[in-house]
Order: C-alpha cells, then sequence, then structure tokens
C-alpha cells in the first residue's frame, strides 16, 4: 500500500495556500448572490431598454433641459444650504457634549427613514400657508416656500443634509483632538481652530458627504411634490419629469433615468467608498521618511529679533492643582521644572490641567501678575508640545511653525520670518517645505518644539519632547533647548522618564506618584536621597520600600527584613535605596561582613556599557539587580536559572524616611 503524505506548506507560502483551500461556504455565497442579481436587474433592465438611437433627442427635448436646469439650480442651492447648517451641526454632535444629544442625532437620521411623501407632508404643515411658520413667513417677509423653487430647495435639503451631518461628524469624531489642543494652545481661537485645523484635516469626509448631499438633492422626488408641487420651470426637477414623461413617453423616461442613475453611478465610483470607511478609502501611503539628518543646532544663533523685547518679561508661576492630580505650584521666573514619575502618575493630567483642556483635573492659575484661571486655553499664553509632536499634517514644517505667530495677530511674513529662524536654530531649516509625514520622527519632534518656542509663552509645557530623538540628536537639541531656557522669562515645565535630562535639563525635580507631589527639589537632592520607589528605579538603584523596626527595615509585601547602618525610629515608614554595584553576588554563601545575605536565581543579564547587570529573585527577599564586571560574571559562571547568595552591607544602603 502506498502511503501519500500532503506536504506542508513552506514560509511565504500559507497565505497562498490558505485563499486556495477555503472556500466561501454555499449558504452564504448564494443568497450574496442572489442579492447582487437583485441590486443589478433594475439598472440591467434601464440600460436594455434604452433606445440609444433617441438618446440624445430625448435629454435635448425643451421640457428634460429645462428640468434639468432646474434640479442643478435646486441641488447646488441645498448643498450650499446643507453646507451651512449641517457642518456645524456636524461639529456640534462630534465634539460637544450636552443633554438631549441623542435625540438631536435621531432627528438627523429620521429624514433618512421617513417616506419622502410623508416628508412633504410635514414641511407643508410646518412651512405652508396654514402651518406653524408659513403665515409668519409670509406676512413679515413676504416668502412663500410651497410651489415655488425656494421650496423645492427646502425639500431637497431636509432629505438630503443628514448625508453631509452623519458623513462629517463621523469624520470630526474620529479626529484626534490632539491636534486642536495644540492649536488651542498656540494662541487660536475655537473658530480659527475649526477653519484651519477641523476642517482641513476631516476635508475628505466632507468631501463625500458633499457629493452625497449634491447626488441626493438632484433626485429627489417625493417631498419635493408634496410640499412644492410640480410647476414647469419652478419645481418641475428631473425625477418629476420622468414621472410625467412614464405616462406620455416611456422611452423618454427610460434615457432620462439612465442620466440620472449615470449621475449616481459616477458619484459613488469618485468617492469609492470613503463615506462608508471601506478599504477604498483609505489615503496612500506617505512617502517613506528620511533617514535622520546629521546636522545639529545651531549653537550660535541669535533669538529672532522680534523676540528680544518679549524676553526682557518674567512670568513667575502659581498654581494651585485640584482634581485627580492635587498640589500646590511656585516657581520664580527661569525655573525648569522636571516633571517625573510612573505611568499614571498624573503628569500628563497636571499640564492639561495647566492648558485647562481636562476635567480630570483644575488648575487655578497665575502667571506673573495675571490671573488667567478663567480664561480658555488660547489665551492663556501656555504653549504645549504633546508626546507626539501633534504636527498638523496638511501643513509644511513652516507653516506648522508659523502657525502659532499667525494666530496672534503676526503678518505672514514675519510668522514666516521667526518660523524659519527657529527651524534653524533646531537645524530643521532645510526642511522647513516638506510636511510632517516626510519628516523622521526626530525631526518631526525638533519642528513641534521649534512651533511652541515661536510663539513666545509665559508658560512652556514639553511632554517628553525629546522622547522621539536617538542619542547624538537628543545631545544636541538638549543643548540648543537648555541655552534656550536660560534666558526664558517664563516657567517650563518638562515630563521625562529620562534621568538625564531632568538633571541636566531642570532647577527642580517634581515627583508624582497617584497624583500627589512626593518630592519637590533640586535635581542632586532627588539623585542623592530618592524619596519614590520609582524614582530610585530610575537613577538605576535597587529601591525597597518598608516600615522601621528596632532591629532593621522590615520591608513590604513580605520582603524579609533588612539590617541598616542607622536605625530609624520604629513604625517610620521608610524607602531603602542599594546601587547595584553595592550588591555582591557569590556561587556558595559568603561569610564575612555583609549583614544581609540571601539565596537567589539568576533570571536575566543584560549589558550596560562595559558592565552587565543581573536580576536576581529570592523567595526571601525582593528583587535585586546587582552590576558586575563580564570577567566577574564569567568566573562565577552566570547564566539564566543559575542559583546564587547575594550580600548587601548594612553601611551601602541609604534609607530614607518617607
Amino acid at each position: 500500500m502506498k502511503v501519500v503524505r500532503r506536504a506542508e506548506p513552506g514560509p511565504g507560502t500559507g497565505r497562498a495556500r490558505s485563499s486556495r483551500t477555503s472556500r466561501t461556504p454555499l449558504t452564504l455565497a448564494l443568497p450574496a448572490l442572489l442579492a447582487i442579481a437583485f441590486l443589478l436587474l433594475p439598472l440591467a433592465g434601464v440600460l436594455a431598454r434604452t433606445e440609444w438611437g433617441e438618446l440624445g433627442g430625448h435629454l435635448t427635448s425643451p421640457g428634460t433641459s429645462e428640468a434639468l436646469k432646474l434640479s442643478i439650480v435646486v441641488s447646488f442651492w441645498s448643498l450650499g444650504l446643507s453646507l451651512v447648517l449641517g457642518v456645524p451641526l456636524a461639529w456640534l454632535l462630534a465634539r460637544v457634549p450636552f443633554p438631549g444629544k441623542a435625540l438631536v442625532r435621531s432627528l438627523v437620521l429620521l429624514p433618512m427613514v421617513l417616506p419622502p411623501t410623508v416628508g412633504g407632508v410635514a414641511l407643508l404643515l410646518a412651512f405652508g400657508r396654514r402651518g406653524l411658520l408659513g403665515p409668519w413667513l409670509e406676512d413679515t417677509f413676504g416668502i412663500t416656500l410651497p410651489f415655488h423653487t425656494s421650496g423645492a430647495v427646502v425639500a431637497a435639503t431636509f432629505v438630503s443634509m443628514p448625508f453631509l451631518v452623519i458623513s462629517l461628524e463621523g469624520a470630526i469624531a474620529g479626529l484626534r483632538r490632539g491636534y486642536e489642543e495644540t492649536a488651542a494652545s498656540l494662541g487660536a481661537s475655537p473658530l480659527r481652530v475649526f477653519g484651519t485645523v477641523t476642517l482641513p484635516m476631516v476635508a475628505p469626509g466632507l468631501v463625500a458627504g458633499a457629493a452625497l448631499t449634491w447626488a441626493r438633492a438632484l433626485g429627489e422626488f417625493g417631498a419635493t411634490i408634496t410640499f412644492a408641487g410640480n410647476l414647469p420651470g419652478s419645481t418641475q426637477t428631473l425625477p418629476l419629469q420622468v414621472y410625467l414623461l412614464l405616462q406620455d413617453n416611456p422611452e423618454a423616461a427610460t434615457s432620462v433615468s439612465l442620466l440620472l442613475l449615470a449621475i449616481a453611478m459616477a458619484v459613488l465610483v469618485a468617492l469609492r467608498g470613503r463615506f462608508t470607511g471601506t478599504p477604498g478609502s483609505a489615503r496612500p501611503h506617505p512617502p517613506k521618511p528620511p533617514a535622520e539628518e546629521g546636522s545639529s543646532p545651531t549653537d550660535t544663533a541669535e533669538p529672532p529679533a522680534s523676540y528680544k523685547e518679549v524676553d526682557q518679561e518674567r512670568w513667575s508661576l502659581h498654581a494651585e492643582v485640584t482634581g485627580f492630580t492635587q498640589l500646590v505650584l511656585d516657581a520664580d521666573p527661569g525655573t525648569t521644572i522636571a516633571v517625573v514619575g510612573p505611568n499614571g502618575a498624573g503628569k500628563t493630567t497636571l499640564l492639561r490641567a495647566l492648558l485647562g483642556l481636562t476635567p480630570r483635573a483644575h488648575a487655578a492659575l497665575r502667571l506673573g501678575d495675571t490671573d488667567v484661571t478663567p480664561l480658555p486655553p488660547h489665551r492663556r499664553a501656555v504653549a504645549w508640545v504633546p508626546q507626539d509632536g501633534a504636527l498638523f499634517p496638511h501643513l509644511t514644517a513652516l507653516a506648522n511653525t508659523a502657525y502659532g505667530p499667525r494666530a496672534h495677530g503676526v503678518p505672514r511674513a514675519e510668522a514666516r520670518r521667526v518660523a524659519q529662524d527657529w527651524l534653524d536654530r533646531l537645524a530643521v531649516g532645510h526642511l522647513a517645505h516638506r510636511k510632517p509625514a516626510q519628516l523622521s520622527g526626530g525631526q518631526a519632534q525638533r519642528v513641534a518644539l521649534a512651533r511652541a518656542l515661536a510663539v513666545r509663552p509665559r508658560l512652556l509645557l514639553l511632554d517628553e519632547p525629546l522622547a522621539a530623538l536617538d542619542q547624538t540628536t537628543r545631545a544636541q537639541v538638549r543643548h540648543t533647548l537648555r541655552r534656550h531656557l536660560e534666558g526664558f522669562g517664563g516657567v517650563c515645565l518638562i515630563v521625562t522618564h529620562d534621568p538625564v535630562e531632568a538633571v541636566s535639563l531642570a532647577d527642580r525635580v517634581l515627583v508624582l506618584d497617584e497624583g500627589r507631589a512626593v518630592q519637590d527639589a533640586p535635581p542632586a537632592e532627588v539623585t542623592r536621597h530618592p524619596r519614590s520607589p520609582w524614582v530610585a528605579r530610575m537613577l538605576g538603584r535597587n529601591a525597597w520600600p518598608g516600615t522601621a523596626t528596632a532591629d532593621g527595615l522590615q520591608l513590604a509585601d513580605g520582603g524579609g527584613r533588612l539590617v541598616i547602618a542607622d536605625p530609624l525610629p520604629t513604625g517610620t515608614e521608610a524607602l531603602a535605596i542599594i546601587a547595584p554595584e553595592a550588591v555582591g553576588v557569590h556561587r556558595e554563601r559568603p561569610s564575612g561582613s555583609p549583614r544581609n545575605v540571601w539565596p537567589g536565581t539568576v533570571r536575566e543579564i543584560t549589558a550596560t556599557g562595559s558592565r552587565l547587570r543581573v536580576l536576581i529573585t529570592s523567595d526571601r527577599a525582593p528583587d535585586v539587580i546587582a552590576e558586575i564586571t563580564p570577567q566577574a560574571a564569567t568566573e562565577l559562571g552566570l547564566a539564566d536559572g543559575v542559583s546564587v547568595w547575594t550580600s548587601i552591607k548594612a553601611t551601602e544602603t541609604t534609607v530614607v524616611a518617607l
């Protein structure tokens, strides 16, 4: 008997083989094909019954030409009215929480599910001569909507505007708020933000909604004939003309139907599914960002001339923050504060509270002699660089940087000059013509930093501004930023996870944990005596919280007892800090002076410069990191899973009372 083995798919062939062997279930394929046929047959009927030789004559007949012109006029007026009313409504639904929002959205959707003739009756009862507003409109303004072209416009707008509102609302709701919030921090008013950031960024959704609205208005029939009537030259649009032609000249009706069908199909094909969010709506991939440029920021560049007088001003900071983040913060002019802490500690919430952008926390904020608490974000003179930079994708690097000065009323030429100066100072001036998609992560971050500095803020908030930069570029930009901050008359807060940034840029380090200030001190003090386990670990130390006892420190979470050289009063909450190089690693239990000795197991070995960091776990003590030389690791035969002993001298342990 011959046994045949099926070959396994090789690398790279899995997807192809899967596509050949996986078949669509017949129970799903048949109804789907029937659905396609159900939709296709009526269209095929129109094509089959069209008298192609008479098509031109049917479409150019006086009645059809007049109806076509009227349909175009009505549909474009309807589109304009829909844009004026629908765009603000879409923004309101997408951005503003208010009572009854679900009801308003239902009202928007209602014309889409309402029978058109019922919509026409409703319009007649509202705007007719005996309707709710009809008599008032006629007596006050002399406006009569029924049986008038304006009535046809109102009817078409009623049934078509929901397509614009729904499409645009979805686009705005999908737009990340960070772009609009960043624009506000640069001094742009809400209306300016809407016109220069929101609308350009949701342009595809707006265009799709507008096209659908126009196409729907062009084909409106039921509401128009019920509310506006069927008057040649006044309200008899092309769909109404088709209705009349069916009675007297069916062949001409078929030709006109084909025209409307072609227009509708052309609109849908042009949109390519954008209004439904199908893959066809995806934008083409942006050009691959170039590699990080090796140029360094200009150290000798002078500040822009227009900044020299402003830089003489000085602004202190006083903030009382309540809510999730609770603290009182005071800073003299020219102070730079590094804000550090674990994820979820409230660092970004603090920045957003100072900007007035979050309900999670509220900041009573005074800058210099000005209480800016009641002011909206765009009038606070507080500039913000979020973690991802939030560069406006539709603007070039130069236009992004000039955005803030322009929002403050600076003439275009001056704003662009100032923007170019700042881009040059941060070594990205040669990229001024590029859009964000054409920049590398580091380049984009430098442009975002230049954009914030260009608005001359009183308070500068930087949320991990150098995180996207490589080590060399980070050092260069850090040097340029430090030079600027030395002459900065306001206060700067920098959220960072990098101890080098905290030490090199900041005058003070504010340590947050669960929304509370754990420590606020100069960098040297925080480095010597960190009061937060997270900060100690950020600095590369072992940090063990515990409670002081008569004979040492009882470590938290059952971590055992630590003997210390300088006992604290019993019951004192404290933090034991041990440098990795102070941890001894042995293959046998050591003898001699160490007071703290535990067995453990090597779990990870990583290289740090010319030394190795070894993570050792134990059921008798907290996890500990030791730092040794590669030669010592070789002599000890260290590897993952090897059993070892660790030792810590009592004199090598620093204990900080919490």
